[in-house]
């Protein structure tokens, strides 16, 4: 994942592992972001919680891996997005879902086209 996702150095994916990044609008507010992992199970499951230090509201987003013959099948899910204030627009569902398709349409479909076979 730190190929194409995130790459935060000591990175361990054990539940109860807490870990933090900045990120947001490259011309505008950068969040902590606040994370806890509470699933992960080997090339099956990684789920962490997505919180903003000094806001109110937590999400959960889950990557899970479903063997398909020859192929993978990725799942992403981030559930609690309704948690975040609504009265700030770099919190809207639009935002993330622009986030995840960059992050799953782009990285990772750029990572998966350079690696080797």
């Amino acid at each position: 994942m730190k190929e194409w996702y995130f790459d935060l150095p000591g990175f361990i994916p054990e539940v109860g592992y807490t870990f933090n990044f900045l990120g947001g609008h490259e011309d505008g507010i950068q969040y902590e972001h606040v994370c806890r992992v509470t699933e992960s199970v080997e090339n099956q499951e990684l789920s962490y919680t997505w919180k903003y230090d000094g806001y109110p509201g937590e999400s959960e987003v889950s990557f899970e891996l479903f063997p398909e013959g020859e192929q993978t099948r990725l799942k992403l899910t981030h559930k609690g997005l309704e948690t975040f204030p609504t009265d700030n627009p770099d919190f809207a569902v639009s935002n993330f879902a622009a986030g995840w398709e960059y992050i799953i349409g782009t990285g990772l479909k750029n990572y998966l086209e350079e690696s080797p076979s």
